[in-house]
């Protein structure tokens, strides 16, 4: 049966001379008009009819039946159409609605421009090249440069179809001359913007734009891209087709669940295509983990639903966007890296991507990462979010404070503990070097400093607890030495010198007796611009820090020197009170 009504069409459309390629109905005419936008994109010969019974067609045509029966096989080899569509005589169509003015009265069938010949049969495996295909036209075909009177002009503008109105209005838009609606319809807020537009650039003020006038705002619009070749990229591993600009980024490698795009040249663009099987709990960890990432700054807004989030940042370097989404167990996206002070281009180009973001079936096998991506710093070959510095603190009270160097605390932008939390600076003295940070939300510290009451004897061990090596260990260290002398090296009372070899991340760090009690602050190696020998270091005193928390509005705890603990008891007690304080930009 299936075969005889295709005779029959096929009869049909020979008597007729005049058929149509059918590739797609839609039940609204809101959703036929979205996906005619999208084919006209990238095909000619769009049209769009209704087919009664409240469904809309989109058809290829009209050709004549040999050229059409050729055009079929070669769009469906090549993946551009659904494998299911068809050749279909003009008459099942009714009313024509796209492109806007047409109709079916054409005389003679569209003659076809060549077509390609069917591509080779894809192999199983999709190819780690992905595939960069011509460059959309992004405005109406040129036409020649003719003076045209306001009537031809209006008859040459009935043959733009609505996507190609509304760029018009869009360009009106950026030329600052039009702040209504982007609808496709030529009402008086349209044309008094042309007329607008018209007076800026010399012309008549008639309001009904000429096709060369058409040609040369189109022109103007997309000048701030010349040099981007943005082309279409198809990339089939990853299941994602989106317009990119080739010209500043290409292909660099895979790393789950990654397409890297990385520079080509002086500008230092990148694009991230994200591609991963996964539920929503996996979009919620990729949401954290995405902001972990160098490439995605903290400063910016963010957004989550259940079905997809956003990520927008801005640092002194870049501004970084990401969109994401989840659909029938695939989570995809792409993130877009551009250099700042560059937001024309920027726009356009992620209102490019936006709108040609397209995805397949394909993701990315989540094993799919490089030796090259599995440093521990790296997450898939991307690097993780540094600090400026990190240095040491301690907690001083029931809630969370610390105290740390103000040195190390004084320009950052964010300043967080133990990596997660948040902090901002209560209180400073520079000339003391320390300074008392508040957690945004209140903490319950596993130990508190108690502050030795008295003085220690001279040669007396000492340790001092923090992290030496920037924070790569996860559990701060003990550093073992001696009490040289309870002034500084100028004869500061309000300093100790110690026979200790403590590194820069020690800084900041608590120094106690052999029972546990906290003698003061650890200072950094640098002072007065000239580095400490490596076996020297200075300390805050004891009463100089409990003075200054008193003076801060807070009351510390007191010791007055207790029995020496075993070296693995001290480690234990100085640990549970130092904290990791880590300084961003």
């Amino acid at each position: 049966m299936a075969g005889a009504t295709t005779v029959l069409v096929a009869q049909a459309a020979i008597a007729q001379e005049r058929v149509f390629i059918q590739i797609e109905a839609q039940p609204s005419l809101t959703q036929a008009e979205a996906a005619l936008r999208g084919y006209a994109s990238r095909l000619d010969n769009v049209n769009g009819f209704s087919l009664g019974g409240g469904w809309y067609g989109i058809a290829l045509g009209p050709y004549s039946p040999d050229d059409a029966g050729q055009l079929l096989r070669n769009l469906r080899a090549n993946g551009v159409i659904p494998r299911d569509s068809y050749l279909a005589a003009s008459s099942e169509y009714r009313d024509q609605f796209w492109p806007v003015g047409a109709g079916l009265a054409t005389d003679a069938p569209v003659q076809t421009a060549p077509q390609p010949e069917p591509a080779e049969p894809r192999a199983e495996t999709p190819s780690d090249t992905p595939v960069v295909e011509a460059a959309p036209e992004r405005e109406p075909a040129p036409q020649p440069a003719i003076e045209e009177t306001p009537r031809e002009a209006r008859a040459s503008e009935a043959q733009l179809n609505r996507a190609q109105r509304e760029q018009l209005q869009i360009a009106l838009r950026w030329a600052g001359v039009y702040d209504a609606g982007i609808d496709g319809a030529f009402g008086a807020g349209t044309r008094n913007a042309m007329a607008a537009w018209q007076s800026q650039n010399g012309f008549d003020a008639t309001g009904i734009l000429t096709t060369a006038q058409r040609a040369a705002l189109m022109g103007q619009y997309n000048a701030v891209l010349d040099g981007l070749d943005m082309r279409l990229v198809q990339d089939e591993r990853a299941g994602i087709r989106i317009e990119m600009p080739t010209a500043v980024v290409g292909f660099d490698r895979y790393e789950a669940p990654f397409a890297l795009y990385e520079p080509t040249g002086d500008l230092q663009a990148r694009v991230l295509l994200i591609s991963q099987p996964g539920d929503r709990q996996s979009m919620g960890g990729l949401y954290e983990i995405m902001q972990t990432l160098e490439i995605v700054p903290l400063e910016g807004p963010r957004e989550r639903t259940g079905s997809g989030f956003t990520l927008t940042g801005t640092n002194s370097r870049i501004t970084s966007h990401t969109e994401v989404s989840l659909r029938d167990g695939h989570i995809k996206g792409f993130t877009l890296i551009w250099p700042v002070g560059d937001e024309e281009r920027r726009t356009r180009v992620l209102g490019l991507m936006q709108s040609s973001f397209a995805t397949s079936d394909a993701v990315l096998d989540p094993a799919r990462v490089s030796d090259a991506g599995q440093a521990v710093d790296l997450v898939s070959g991307l690097e993780i979010r540094r600090p400026i510095a990190t240095v040491s603190g301690f907690f001083v009270d029931a809630g969370g404070a610390v105290v740390t160097s103000s040195d190390a605390v004084a320009t950052c932008g964010r300043i967080t503990l133990d990596d997660v939390y948040d902090a901002t600076v209560a209180a400073r003295d520079p000339a003391l070097g320390a300074a008392l940070l508040r957690p945004e939300s209140a903490l319950a510290p596993r130990a508190v400093a108690s502050f030795r009451q008295g003085r220690p004897q001279l040669a007396s061990e000492v340790a001092v607890a923090g992290y030496p090596f920037g924070g790569v260990l996860s559990a701060p260290t003990l550093t073992f030495g001696a009490l040289e002398d309870i002034r500084g090296l100028h004869g500061e009372e309000q300093f100790d010198r110690l026979a200790l070899a403590a590194q820069a991340g020690d800084a900041g760090g608590p120094v106690v007796d052999a029972g546990g009690a906290v003698l003061g602050m650890l200072l950094p190696k640098t002072q007065d611009g000239r580095a400490l020998p490596d076996d020297v270091a200075l300390a805050v005193d004891a009463s100089a820090l409990q003075a200054f928390l008193n003076d801060a509005g807070l009351r510390s705890s007191v010791a007055q020197g207790e029995t020496a603990m075993a070296p693995e008891d001290l480690t234990a007690a100085a640990g549970a009170m130092t904290v990791k304080v880590s300084c961003w930009e």
